[in-house]
């Protein structure tokens, strides 16, 4: 689920910066008058911004994945080698088994790192990607787990879910950037102030966001142990935990070798989770799912 919310995230702050500036430069949306804040007008302002920003995300997260990654999606129509039918196969029928009517589309992108990310505006319109990475490192039964995991990620309804708590966060994001901007703005000269205040509230509105990604994120690392049982339970738990147990050993091996975590926006991140971080540490995850 990782790079899936990167890759929300990201194009939510882009796409919230750019709504905010648009608003700016044609005077939409006013809230302020007789040289005070309109409180009211201004929440509902924040509300706008912030939920078209969110929805406008989820619309662009499959279109944006496939092109920052450069995932070759496989076209399970058309010739495929025995790799990327098995893979095909696997998340069809996970899909199936979820009770997934239209099938994701199914990409592999090449890249060393071991990773799996699912992401999509809806269940019908979703995607399945997995790095090459993976395939060459992990075995069919921990591809397999890792495969069920990212389905049920997509058969939870994580991404509008997702979307939903992204748009209350932009709301409180947009609306105490501009009451910071405003105050930023009275403590220079009233020539300067309009400047002042349209750049403060783009400094303010990105650094908010950075801050009110902290709730994403804790979000995210709840959604990992809902995701880890409902990949139990479509490849079931043996082969979830398998899964886990591979990607512990491959994340201490390359931690060993080199002196530097895998990054947080990865199938996992740093070895003990931080607010920061957008899964939960994995050994918690194998306990709670071998608890299970």
């Amino acid at each position: 689920m990782a790079k899936r919310i990167f890759f929300f995230i990201l194009t939510n702050v882009l796409v919230l910066t750019t709504i905010s500036i648009i608003f700016m430069v044609t005077g939409a949306g006013n809230y302020i008058e007789d040289g005070g804040i309109n409180f009211g007008a201004l929440l509902v302002f924040s509300a706008i911004v912030g939920f078209t920003g969110s929805f406008i995300s989820l619309l662009m997260s499959r279109w944006m994945a496939k092109k920052m990654m450069n995932v070759k999606v496989i076209d399970p129509d058309g010739p495929m080698n025995t790799q990327e039918r098995q893979i095909v196969e696997m998340v069809h029928r996970m899909s199936r088994a979820a009770g997934i009517t239209k099938m994701p589309e199914v990409g592999i992108y090449y890249s060393p790192e071991v990773n799996a990310f699912a992401t999509g505006p809806s269940k019908n319109r979703s995607l399945v990607a997995v790095s090459s990475g993976l395939l060459d490192e992990m075995d069919e039964a921990a591809v397999e787990g890792v495969i069920a995991h990212e389905v049920a990620h997509i058969a939870n309804g994580d991404m509008v879910t997702m979307t939903l708590l992204q748009g209350v966060v932009n709301t409180f994001v947009v609306f105490l950037a501009r009451i910071a901007a405003f105050i930023a703005s009275r403590f220079v000269k009233e020539e300067m102030a309009p400047i002042v205040h349209f750049i403060a509230i783009i400094v303010f509105q990105i650094a908010f966001s950075i801050l009110g990604s902290i709730v994403v994120f804790a979000f995210s690392r709840y959604r990992e142990f809902h995701a880890d049982r409902g990949g139990a339970d479509l490849a079931g738990k043996d082969k979830m935990v398998h899964a886990l147990r591979s990607l512990q050993a491959y994340t201490n091996r390359v931690t060993e070798e080199k002196d530097t975590a895998i990054a947080s926006l990865k199938i996992n991140g740093k070895r003990k989770s931080s607010l920061f971080s957008t899964h939960p540490d994995l050994n918690e995850r194998i306990r709670r799912l071998e608890a299970k």
